[in-house]
């Protein structure tokens, strides 16, 4: 890898992949660049990290150059952390929110299971909390609101293993399933290669979907928090979305085809989430 060259991998990925709306309408015209930006930089890291081809070293190396260009290393190394350090420089936000994510992606790079529920949820503390901070952070919101924006976000986490839990592994060799559930019922990680779910992977799935309840209950709060009233909107749309996949994902089959949020959950989320306006 020339030193001169991006580090960069793009997957073709963008916004409109994610489960729930990034930088929409509803953000301040002024700040959406700013969250687009943070979503570009943590899209290109996360390529890096699930880029079947590379192997760790090189991944790792990869996310400490982009760490290296948000410190103003050479821009063209990583076009998408030079964008991101203008922003936070223009914003004043602190780059903890970019840094922390690339402390879940070099795990990524080199762990691929997960002993506990306890363990995944400090992995998504580091993957997923720093995205909800980092907005809430933008629009100078409470720290207060923080604790109900790291549950919604760890919520979306779990969802999404829930979803690609059969990709990671075939892809990847990752699994995200707690290790000890699985043991308890006599299970490996390989499990998800089945075509259908088995009873008692289905057990473990319902395991992690009561828990993710749980994050939902205490996520529900975080539109209270909210002052800027088109981010108020939007997390609550956002919770909403993660309670109806929550949902699909206790009636559907994630082995079987993914499961995925349709457009009538987004016209639900939207229409529930729109009174939070006033």
């Amino acid at each position: 890898m020339s030193a001169a060259a991006s580090i960069e991998h793009a997957s073709g990925k963008d916004r409109g992949d994610e489960n729930f709306p990034v930088g929409s309408w509803l953000i301040r015209a002024g700040l959406r660049r700013h969250v687009h930006a943070y979503y570009a930089f943590a899209r290109n890291a996360d390529d890096i990290a699930d880029h079947p081809d590379l192997a760790p070293a090189e991944k790792i190396a990869r996310l400490d150059a982009m760490e290296a260009v948000l410190d103003g290393d050479d821009p063209t190394r990583s076009p998408s952390a030079a964008r991101l350090r203008e922003s936070l420089a223009e914003t004043n936000v602190d780059p903890v929110h970019a840094r922390e994510l690339l402390v879940a992606f070099r795990q990524d790079a080199t762990k691929t299971r997960y002993a506990s529920w306890d363990e995944l949820m400090r992995y998504c503390r580091y993957s997923a909390a720093p995205v909800g901070r980092y907005v809430l952070d933008l629009h100078g919101e409470s720290r207060q609101s923080w604790p109900a924006s790291d549950a919604l976000c760890a919520s979306l986490q779990v969802l999404n293993h829930l979803q690609d839990c059969a990709k990671d592994f075939d892809t990847l060799d990752r699994s995200y399933i707690p290790g000890d559930w699985l043991q308890a019922v006599g299970l490996g990680p390989d499990a998800v290669t089945a075509k259908a779910t088995p009873p008692a992977l289905r057990s473990v799935f319902d395991a992690m979907l009561k828990r993710t309840a749980e994050l939902n209950a205490k996520a529900a709060r975080l539109p209270g928090f909210v002052v800027a009233r088109g981010l108020r909107v939007e997390t609550a749309i956002i919770v909403g979305l993660a309670r109806r996949l929550h949902r699909r994902l206790l009636r559907e089959d994630p082995l079987a085809g993914r499961v995925k949020l349709r457009r009538n959950d987004a016209i639900s989320a939207v229409l529930a989430g729109l009174p939070r306006l006033l």
